[in-house]
């Protein structure tokens, strides 16, 4: 590990340690009698954290490396099983350290987001469709931007320039993104409040009046490019450099936290492994802007 990613480390365990003290209802469930366990949530989080930017796709050989090369920071660490079903029953928190990180950032006030859904492939041969225990959930899509089919999810996301998550959700590949970014805006009336007369610049496929009317009712100004037959549309000259902007967030989960080699076999695994994924960029930009970075 090098300085900055210790200084990470460090700095994500205080902020969940402290946010976990304030606010105890988000301490995962556990039976009030048992043994206590020995590694605290905070320092499970920040495990996960690591893993996902060390580029570790297998907790088994997460685990190992880190009982052989991170004592010094984390002096007990669970073995795989272990490690991995108190993973699993913390989706909750995880979910509500992105929110709590991002809202401690200075891009968290920025006026444009953007919207778009990347491919999260599950798996690739005729028997996993039929067998894998997420078979109803994932389903066969296409991917226009890469021109490929894929059996899987979808991650969808609305960031800001920076390329901060504000707002991210899990479908099936088939979904109406459409209905996705309101079910995602609908979960999230807080954010809205915060974010009044926001701008959304999405790609031609969120379309339609009544979409427009609804995101119009929650004074979100929508900006995408015209589709075939229609009239040019305002901030036409944007989409282009725009575009480069949303597939670089794309590309960050996919190339630097290899999003589709998550290794979820369960629904809950699947969530847990992409979250932790979320949060792992979302704790970067954080870091990176609580320390003067140029670049978030």
């Amino acid at each position: 590990m090098t300085t900055e990613l210790d200084t990470l480390a460090t700095a994500l365990y205080v902020r969940v340690d402290d946010l976990l003290k304030s606010a105890p209802e988000l301490v995962p469930w556990r039976p009030k009698v048992g043994i206590a366990p020995t590694l605290s949530d905070a320092e499970l989080v920040t495990l996960a954290v690591l893993s996902a930017l060390l580029g570790f796709h297998c907790e088994r050989r997460w685990v190992r490396y880190a009982h052989a090369e991170l004592r010094g920071m984390f002096p007990y660490v669970p073995q795989q099983s272990g490690y991995g079903k108190r993973l699993r029953r913390s989706i909750g928190l995880v979910m509500a350290v992105v929110r709590v990180l991002a809202c401690d950032t200075a891009l968290w006030s920025d006026e444009v987001w953007v919207a778009d859904s990347t491919p999260v492939e599950c798996g690739r041969s005729v028997e996993t469709a039929r067998r894998s225990a997420l078979a109803g959930w994932a389903e066969y899509g296409y991917c226009a931007s890469h021109s490929r089919y894929f059996w899987g999810l979808r991650l969808h996301l609305v960031c800001t320039l920076g390329g901060l998550p504000v707002l991210f959700a899990l479908s099936g590949a088939k979904a109406d993104e459409r209905e996705v970014l309101l079910a995602m805006l609908a979960a999230a009336p807080r954010v809205l409040s915060e974010h009044p007369h926001q701008t959304i610049i999405a790609d031609r496929q969120y379309y339609g009046r009544a979409f427009e009317r609804e995101l119009a009712d929650r004074a979100l100004t929508l900006l995408r490019p015209a589709r075939a037959g229609e009239a040019e549309r305002a901030g036409a000259h944007l989409f282009k450099p725009l575009r480069q902007t949303i597939e670089s967030i794309n590309q960050t989960f996919k190339g630097q936290l290899d999003l589709e080699r998550h290794g979820g076999r369960s629904r809950a695994g699947v969530i847990v492994r992409i979250f932790i994924k979320v949060l792992a960029l979302t704790a970067a930009v954080w870091h990176n802007d609580k320390t003067g970075q140029p670049i978030k």
